[in-house]
């Protein structure tokens, strides 16, 4: 009887977005990736800071996502191949939805990397970039709840 294998649970999440964007409609997207990105993903070595999606003649492209490589696979992925272009896998249906909203002035964004499973997916989600003014205010409230917290 063959072994199973387990399946690390990782999550690379850019953590930027929730400050820089008001985010809504998160989706959930399948990724193109090689061999030694997928190695990479699993034991959490990528970076979604400064990486958004794009849509051109009808398919979706996640851009500036960094995958920095093992100690293990450091030859098989190159500086060039570590932050190319990736295809994004989505239904005809939801890249109609995204290119809709990306003419009425969304910004199309990668939330997380998610590891669960055998297959690695992206979720993104439409968002509106903040103001100062809103960014401020964020960081009040952060400020209030944890002080509320630390009273408690």
């Amino acid at each position: 009887m063959a072994k199973k294998k387990k399946h690390t649970s990782g999550v690379v999440a850019n953590k930027r977005a929730f400050f820089d964007y008001t985010i809504s409609q998160p989706l959930v997207a399948g990724i193109a990736l090689t061999g030694p990105e997928v190695r990479s993903i699993r034991s959490s070595h990528a970076s979604l800071v400064g990486a958004f999606v794009t849509i051109k003649d009808g398919e979706a492209y996640l851009l500036n996502a960094q995958v920095m490589p093992l100690k293990t696979n450091a030859a098989h992925l190159p500086s060039e191949m570590q932050i190319r272009t990736r295809k994004l896998l989505l239904k005809k249906r939801q890249l109609e939805d995204l290119a809709q909203a990306k003419q009425q002035g969304y910004t199309i964004i990668p939330l997380k990397i998610l590891t669960k499973g055998k297959f690695i997916k992206v979720e993104i989600a439409l968002a509106k970039g903040k103001r100062q003014y809103d960014k401020r205010e964020s960081i009040k409230k952060r400020d209030t709840a944890r002080d509320i917290a630390r009273n408690i």
